[in-house]
């Protein structure tokens, strides 16, 4: 079984060789690595090039933001399963294998999560994060959360829905699992710890995004769910949903007492 991993990359050389070495010593066979960079002026395309022979194809060409260049890159991927790792991320020695297993296991699933660590600037673990078990109806009050580096899924759900979103440039990786939950997909949680997510200042997850774009994006979601506004009730509501997962998920919870927030977290981490 094929799995097609895409990497988007934009001027983060301090972490991107990280990045593909982690996919590249990955110990299954059959991995086509796709990396995607619309003009780095860092450096990152001089990394980037010393692993050409290993990489399966590399995109240099602008794009319209990271939805548009997964887009671009999965265009081109034929693999059955396939994962996206930002440049700043890494993937645990036997993720793939892991997945891959998981997806023979379970052929009726379409979407398959793990946990991850979280990590900061130097590598050093933070606090481990648990993904929850995903629920549609709520991801729009932040209450399904998956952790997107250790999130895969089967290649024709991805084209069922016609891919990311390119437009969405707070939260592209929560809009697509959303979509693919609408269309039907069938999601599952294995208790394994597939990657490493870094928080730093440039990132999304622990850079600063405006309150306001967090709130659009969030009324975007609830209306593409239920559709409907996003009333004072519903804003209300959602205080239910957001406790409900902190005794449904304890052992995130646990982890939130014991060594701070993820700041940032929206409908995925990343």
């Amino acid at each position: 079984m094929k799995i097609s991993i895409v990497t988007i990359s934009f001027n983060q050389n301090s972490f991107i060789e990280e990045c593909i070495l982690s996919v590249l010593n990955q110990n299954y066979p059959d991995i086509e690595y796709i990396v995607v960079d619309p003009g780095s002026s860092d450096g990152s395309r001089e990394i980037i090039n010393k692993y050409s022979d290993r990489i399966s194809h590399i995109i240099y060409e602008n794009d319209a933001g990271p939805a548009d260049g997964l887009n671009k890159g999965f265009k081109i991927a034929s693999g059955e399963i396939f994962g996206f790792l930002n440049s700043d991320d890494v993937l645990e020695p036997d993720a793939i294998s892991k997945i891959v297993h998981q997806f023979v296991l379970n052929s009726s699933v379409d979407v398959i999560s793990g946990h991850s660590w979280i990590i900061d600037e130097t590598g050093k673990q933070i606090r481990r994060f648990y993904s929850d078990k995903f629920y549609l109806w709520m991801t729009p009050f932040d209450a399904s959360i998956l952790s997107q580096a250790s999130t895969f899924f089967r290649s024709n759900v991805y084209r069922k829905v016609g891919g990311f979103n390119k437009y969405n440039h707070i939260a592209w990786d929560g809009e697509l699992f959303v979509d693919m939950a609408l269309n039907g997909a069938r999601f599952y949680l294995v208790d394994e710890f597939l990657s490493r997510f870094r928080i730093h200042a440039s990132a999304i997850t622990g850079g600063g995004i405006g309150e306001k774009a967090r709130i659009d994006y969030k009324e975007q979601i609830f209306i593409k769910v239920y559709k409907k506004k996003f009333s004072l009730f519903w804003r209300l509501f959602g205080v239910l949903p957001r406790y409900l997962r902190k005794f449904i998920n304890y052992r995130d919870t646990k982890e939130r007492i014991l060594h701070g927030p993820i700041f940032g977290a929206s409908q995925t981490i990343k």
